[in-house]
């Protein structure tokens, strides 16, 4: 096939095709035009950063940043539990080690992800087998944070994974060590769809498709699978999609394929592109390079653009997607000299469409944050609305109960046009239900329907109390550990200085 251009990975001829034409794929994908093929990476000046962060160290593949157009939210080492800092976007420079924290977890964090329907609201799955939902006030935090608005219990192992659904309010999904996928109503703190028996081994990742009716997932087991939650059902899956051991991502695409990394059984580095509909083969497979850190990819629907971020990489290489052989375009990739501990991904409204920004990352270094931005150069100041089509806004296109139900529906779409100015976020509000409402499952022995109405009233009460004077209790604990942890950093300051 000739020599490879640096960084872009070879096209392995799939079975039943033809050498020539592989060739002519080849020579086309060089000179093909595509308005993306000059996209330009840069990272900000340094007073642009967000310094002096100690990035989490935990050994878990996710990305420990989450990004959306008001803050920027890092898992961060915390002693005595789990943190992630919330800073506001425009809180660049030395971040103060006495600033506030999120730290309700009694274990390190492992994932974060914000609401796609809220900027205030951020989700955090933790070792401590739980997963929180936290509400951000609008200027940031002032005061660490340590009472949750909700805390969802029902995993047996620590919790790696959660993902909002992306056009249902208050839809959260969550995946555990346990092998388990768990579906909450937020809103009522309830498990509404639990997927144990799916997965023999460790999930990897879970993707929601466009509109959020499938999910696929990436699995030890070398499995990725295609499951329709609410029937319970495995729609598709593919066995060995990646034939080595280390791990695989699978993300679902705008036009219903699936995208997959992982490593082929010599240890380099694969992509691939499937149709659920037909797992034998793959449509594409790529070989990249023999480095061992886990590709995290990242999606812009919109553009059909893919960025692959190696944990441990020093670059970010970007495809195009299209319904053209070889359908995985490499278009370029981003150097730097610092390797990336993980990385954060502003959704489309929160980016410069003055400046013909098409992504901007958030690179996590060992002590630092570095915002990169990826452009589209063009001569004219006028609106490109070629690089920016309609894409999804912030209102939810379904409530929580109409998607449980059955309901699908697209993403709500905005124009960028005027660009995208943040509106006010409601609050979230949790209702549970009240379980003596609920009827009893068969197998419990225990019948709640003989109880008479006063008994249960009376001890519906004194619980009640009981239950303000444990969560009080608890409150009051993890403040003294926050409080403590400042005092820590403030000695430990002393101390720096001291020995300087």
């Amino acid at each position: 096939m000739g020599r490879s251009t640096p960084g872009l990975p070879v096209h392995r001829q799939l079975p039943g095709g033809n050498c020539d034409a592989t060739n002519k794929d080849t020579m086309r994908r060089v000179v093909r035009q595509s308005k993306f093929r000059h996209v330009f990476g840069q990272a900000v000046k340094n007073d642009q950063c967000y310094d002096d962060i100690r990035v989490s160290r935990v050994t878990w593949d996710s990305s420990f940043c989450a990004v959306n157009p008001r803050f920027v939210a890092i898992i961060i080492e915390a002693s005595g539990g789990g943190a992630f800092l919330v800073l506001p976007l425009h809180k660049t420079g030395r971040i103060d080690k006495s600033y506030p924290t999120v730290c309700g977890h009694t274990g390190p964090v492992l994932d974060i992800d914000w609401c796609p329907h809220n900027d205030q609201v951020i989700a955090s799955g933790s070792e401590d087998c739980t997963v929180m939902v936290w509400q951000i006030p609008e200027n940031g935090l002032t005061l660490s944070l340590t009472e949750p608005v909700v805390i969802l219990e029902g995993h047996s192992k620590r919790v790696g994974i959660v993902a909002w659904h992306p056009t249902a309010r208050n839809v959260l999904l969550s995946a555990g060590c346990d092998n388990a996928i768990i579906i909450w109503n937020v809103g009522t703190g309830e498990a509404l769809i639990n997927l144990d028996d799916m997965h023999s081994d460790m999930i990897y990742n879970v993707s929601w498709n466009r509109n959020g009716s499938l999910i696929c997932t990436a699995s030890k087991d070398k499995k990725v699978r295609v499951i329709d939650p609410r029937k319970q059902e495995i729609v598709a899956e593919k066995e060995k999609a990646h034939e080595g051991a280390r791990p695989m991502r699978a993300i679902f695409l705008a036009d219903g394929n699936v995208f997959t990394t992982g490593f082929s059984r010599m240890s380099e580095r694969q992509l691939a592109l499937w149709n659920p509909k037909n797992m034998e083969e793959p449509i594409a497979l790529h070989e990249m390079d023999t480095s061992n850190g886990v590709l995290l990819p990242f999606y812009d629907p919109d553009t059909s653009i893919i960025y692959l971020c190696g944990k441990g990489d020093s670059s970010i290489r970007y495809f195009e997607i299209t319904d053209e052989s070889p359908y995985v375009h490499y278009l370029n990739t981003f150097s730097s000299k610092e390797p990336q501990r993980g990385m954060g991904y502003m959704p489309k409204r929160g980016l410069d469409v003055n400046k013909c920004e098409i992504a901007r990352f958030f690179k996590l270094h060992e002590r630092k944050c570095e915002p990169i931005i990826m452009t589209v150069p063009r001569k004219s100041d006028l609106f490109q609305d070629d690089l920016y089509p309609d894409t999804a806004g912030p209102e939810a296109a379904l409530e929580a109960e109409e998607w449980f139900e059955g309901k699908n529906a697209d993403p709500l779409l905005i124009s960028l046009k005027d660009g995208y100015i943040p509106g006010k976020n409601r609050d979230l509000k949790v209702v549970k239900k009240n379980i003596l409402d609920s009827k009893p499952t068969a197998n419990k022995k225990c019948d709640l329907i003989s109880i008479p109405k006063k008994t249960a009233d009376a001890a519906s009460g004194q619980n009640e109390a009981k239950l303000d004077e444990i969560l009080k209790e608890i409150k009051s604990i993890k403040d003294t550990i926050c409080n403590q942890d400042e005092r820590i950093s403030k000695l430990e300051q002393q101390m720096a200085k001291i020995a300087a």
